[in-house]
C-alpha cells in the first residue's frame, strides 16, 4: 500500500506523489507513517524529513508547520522545505 504525500509551502507545491513510507521531525520527536496509520495532526519541527520512494530513501528539509495523517493521506505544511538534492553546500555553509 502507499501514501498519497503533499508538501506545501506559501508559495507552491514541493511534493506530490505516492510515497512507501515516511519519518517525519515533530515537536515531540521523529515518527514513522506507513500506510493504513491512525489519522494524527502534529506539528513539525525544524528537521529532515525522510520519505521513501520507489525503494529509495530521499530527504528534505523542512523549516517546521503542521502535519495532518489519515486515510492514507500525509499534508505537511511548512514554512520553507528543499529537497536535499537542491541544496547548495557553498549556500549552506
Amino acid at each position: 500500500m502507499t501514501l498519497n504525500l503533499y508538501v506545501l509551502i506559501p508559495n507552491r507545491t514541493v511534493w506530490d506523489s505516492e510515497v512507501k513510507e515516511i519519518i517525519l521531525s515533530t515537536n515531540s520527536g521523529q515518527i514513522g507513517i506507513l500506510s493504513n496509520h491512525a489519522p494524527i495532526a502534529k506539528a513539525v519541527d525544524i528537521g529532515i524529513f525522510r520519505i521513501c520512494f520507489n525503494d529509495k530513501w530521499l530527504t528534505m528539509a523542512l523549516m517546521g508547520g503542521f502535519a495532518r495523517i489519515g486515510n492514507n493521506e500525509i499534508i505537511v505544511l511548512v514554512n520553507d522545505a528543499e529537497k536535499s538534492s537542491d541544496i547548495d553546500p557553498q549556500e549552506a555553509q
